[in-house]
């Protein structure tokens, strides 16, 4: 796999409504049989910072509309193949609870979410747990009952796959 100096920045958003998180199920348009399960967020656009580049994500990728966002909880550096090309991500995630979850304004996919995008669902600390597909990142459940119970450090985790 390359070893590119210079990763990708992303930001995503942990949601939390009513101690279920939502997270997307999506898979490699180029290799179908490699499919994940992440929390919403993209790539950094242009001067952007990874606070506006998640809130802008979220709108487009759910619908809703988050006014500010919480506390950064980690910091997750990867490298992976995907769509035939070796990529190395740094994605910064934040945390955001709500209350409504109910869509306020259209999706806006990018051509790559159109064809890797499989469902959007909410899942509770206990079914993320039970899961058997790969999570990103695959701590997910330990980091969601550390929320939970208000253990998780202030100081946001590095995490690397």
């Amino acid at each position: 796999m390359s070893t590119a100096v210079t990763p990708r920045i992303g930001a995503r958003v942990l949601l939390d409504a009513r101690d279920h998180v939502l997270l997307i199920h999506a898979c490699d348009p180029h290799d179908r049989h490699y499919h994940r399960w992440e929390v919403p967020g993209g790539d950094l656009e242009q001067g952007e910072q990874p606070e506006d580049a998640a809130v802008r994500e979220v709108a487009e990728e759910i619908g809703l509309i988050i006014p500010s966002l919480g506390q950064k909880l980690w910091i997750r550096e990867s490298r992976l193949h995907y769509k035939g090309r070796d990529h190395h991500r740094q994605d910064h995630v934040l945390l955001r609870r709500i209350i409504d979850a109910v869509p306020k304004v259209a999706l806006k996919p990018t051509e790559n979410e159109k064809a890797g995008l499989i469902e959007r669902r909410w899942w509770s600390a206990a079914e993320l747990r039970r899961r058997i597909d790969k999570l990103i990142p695959a701590q997910l459940p330990s980091l969601l009952d550390k929320f939970l119970a208000g253990t998780l450090d202030v100081t946001p985790l590095s995490l690397l796959d």
